[in-house]
């Protein structure tokens, strides 16, 4: 990333050294390779996916401003420029030339990409389960959106896969013929994912709320359900037992093969028991998309020594909050289990907005201890060096 103007504070070369070095990403999306009408464009910048109301914009949020400040010099183009102005010196240059430009512009080294061919998140229009929960982001397989391997050669990165457990669920009940071999092929399909990729992710957690029955399933019980589920081709993954068997194979996959498991846990808050239910298996669980329930998942983190938070989708998101965000993070998540990710998905601009923002929090948080002296400067630098890569190089064993 181009240290001009990025930081918001000053403060020693090694700290923002540290800073600025290449980032591992290990919660990001496909973004999209057409070239996109202003509606489009806008619907890709939130979390709903849908068109703002008659007689707003998109651009008035945290986001559409993030975008006309820091994006724009990016293109060439002046800070705070108008959104017609803006999105017509993007359509000028391209799609591929836009995405070349933010995605190098946001120093990342590495990227972990779903295995969901496309943008879409599973439970999503996206994805699988068609809940409407993030957004029209592209759907596995969606030739617009940038596979992982081109999204990192646009930028110079390196690309690695995240298993989606959900996935490999529905691919298994839709090839099943009994309910016996759904569950010996659950077991194999997980397993094959996991030989491939460096975490297992699951949004079953996040679906079902912030408590969970997780008491693993009985063998009798989990055919009976998935005799159930195969006499429903097509129907999303609902049944409460084959949830909770899904998250036990899932978990024992993990630790047969050193993987960590990684939990949508945002919008409804962490699924407790779950997550105290796989610690004595030895496996990692990272908490992905926890804003503005941060200060719970930093709980768990805390207490729980397997636990592991994501701490870039909320500064990316709470654009100028991001300091104040990352500060109670910094108060309460041991530095050896915060990892970034930028949650950038449909655009660059969100992969970009998500590195920047972090830098620019996390800045603000280690310049308030340095100035307290209640850090010295190594202190600063390598918690930097931790929390942007070492701990998720270490994690997923990069």
């Amino acid at each position: 990333m181009r240290p001009d103007g990025v930081l918001p504070v000053e403060l020693p070369d090694v700290v923002r050294e540290a800073l600025l070095a290449p980032l591992v990403d290990q919660n990001c999306h496909g973004v999209r390779r057409d070239d996109l009408n202003r509606a489009r464009f806008e619907t890709l910048l939130t979390e709903t996916g849908v068109p703002a109301p008659p007689g707003t914009t998109h651009f008035d949020t945290p986001v559409g401003a993030a975008v006309r400040r820091w994006c724009a010099p990016v293109l060439d183009l002046p800070p705070h420029v108008p959104p017609a102005v803006y999105l017509a010196r993007r359509a000028e240059l391209g799609a591929a030339e836009v995405n070349r430009r933010l995605l190098g512009a946001a120093g990342i080294a590495t990227f972990l990409f779903d295995d969901l061919d496309g943008g879409g998140e599973a439970g999503g229009p996206g994805g699988p389960g068609g809940s409407g929960e993030f957004g029209e982001f592209g759907g596995p397989g969606d030739p617009e959106v940038l596979p992982p391997a081109e999204m990192g050669h646009a930028c110079g990165a390196n690309a690695v896969q995240v298993a989606h457990v959900e996935r490999a669920e529905e691919e298994v009940a839709g090839n099943a013929v009994s309910a016996v071999g759904y569950v010996s092929a659950l077991s194999q399909g997980l397993a094959a994912r996991a030989a491939a990729a460096v975490a297992l992710k699951s949004v079953t957690a996040h679906r079902t709320g912030a408590r969970l029955d997780v008491a693993r399933p009985s063998r009798g019980a989990v055919i009976s359900a998935a005799a159930r589920r195969l006499a429903r081709p097509g129907e999303g993954l609902t049944d409460q037992v084959l949830l909770r068997h899904l998250l036990w194979t899932a978990a024992d996959v993990a630790r047969e093969y050193g993987r960590p498991l990684q939990f949508l846990a945002g919008h409804a808050g962490p699924a407790t028991d779950l997550v105290v239910a796989v610690q004595p298996m030895g496996v990692p669980v990272v908490l992905l998309r926890c804003h503005p329930f941060h200060r719970r998942a930093a709980q768990l983190a805390s207490s729980l020594p397997h636990v592991y938070i994501d701490v870039g989708a909320a500064p990316a998101r709470g654009v100028t909050g991001s300091a104040s965000v990352m500060a109670e993070l910094l108060e309460s998540v041991p530095f050896h289990r915060q990892v970034f990710g930028s949650g950038g998905r449909g655009v660059a601009e969100t992969c970009h907005l998500g590195a920047l923002h972090y830098r620019r929090g996390l800045a603000g948080a280690l310049a308030a201890r340095l100035a307290d002296g209640e850090w010295s400067v190594a202190d600063a630098a390598r918690v930097a060096q931790m929390i942007g890569s070492g701990n998720a190089r270490r994690l997923y064993r990069l």
